[in-house]
């Protein structure tokens, strides 16, 4: 009697009867993996620069205040030198630290996916801010200059920041007429759009530089080591090293600033052709 053979097939383990099955999935699991992995880095890479520029930001503005109110008297509205040190503290405020910050609000992931209005209203609330602050500080120290027949406009500093200021403004007005008012064409935008991104850039770098010089300037005029008891600037006192420091916080935010404009993994993605471009107040976004 012959033994009974089957006919089944010998029995495999799962894996290896699985093997072709996973072998066709595992190259895009580990790409699907692998881009979520780049995402998060990113993220994560932006946040860690925005929280820097952020911090950056408040040490600026602690460093003015500190050094106008401690070392040069405080502050008033009456001509004197007081005065003036509303100057810095405002031109720093506004000029720099306001202005960086609504600069790389359309950077936020947080606003990705979203409607771009709100955000395109706070970016221009922020700029409105940040003119408002330059314009006032200019007329502290306008004003001090007449109550006390001191020149104006003389020194490159007062150059480069009226230049930049005024830059800011023509800024300020083409972008609520080219990307704000509901009437403004498509082909308006389309035009506007890389002037408005470059000079956005240049007004920065312009009011770093005038902050700089402003501030180097400063401490030469009250740093002489007269009579007064003050040490002179090569003596570095600890005024000097305040400014110092002021200007050194003041380049490191612009920094983190150009770089997170700069870099287009962090730019808002569009999702449309029409969104390269901004889109007018109240029409229909539905991003």
């Amino acid at each position: 009697m012959q033994p009974v053979v089957s006919s089944r097939p010998h029995s495999l383990p799962l894996n290896q009867l699985n093997t072709a099955k996973c072998g066709t999935e595992t190259p895009e699991k580990k790409k699907h993996e692998g881009t979520d992995l780049f995402r998060m880095r990113s993220l994560i890479s932006f946040y860690l620069c925005y929280l820097l520029c952020l911090g950056l930001g408040l040490a600026c503005v602690v460093c003015v205040c500190l050094w106008n109110s401690r070392w040069r008297g405080g502050f008033a509205w009456d001509g004197s030198s007081h005065q003036f040190n509303w100057h810095p503290v405002l031109m720093v405020a506004g000029l720099v630290v306001v202005y960086g910050i609504g600069a790389v609000v359309y950077r936020i992931p947080l606003t990705w996916g979203q409607n771009k209005l709100p955000w395109k209203l706070l970016h221009g609330a922020l700029m409105l801010l940040a003119l408002i602050l330059s314009i006032i500080g200019l007329c502290a120290v306008f004003g001090n200059h007449n109550a006390n027949n001191i020149p104006n406009l003389y020194s490159l500093h007062s150059w480069i920041g009226i230049a930049a200021t005024a830059l800011f403004a023509i800024q300020w007005v083409m972008g609520v007429t080219g990307f704000l008012l509901p009437c403004s064409p498509l082909s308006l935008r389309q035009l506007l759009k890389p002037l408005h991104v470059w000079m956005g850039g240049v007004i920065l770098s312009l009011t770093i530089a005038a902050c700089i010089s402003g501030i180097n300037e400063k401490l030469f005029f009250v740093l002489k080591g007269n009579t007064n008891g003050s040490l002179p600037y090569a003596k570095l006192p600890p005024e000097a090293v305040l400014g110092n420091l002021l200007g050194v916080l003041i380049v490191a935010f612009g920094l983190v600033v150009f770089r997170i404009l700069s870099n287009h993994k962090w730019q808002r993605p569009d999702s449309r052709p029409e969104d390269m471009t901004y889109s007018p107040l109240l029409q229909d976004e539905n991003e």
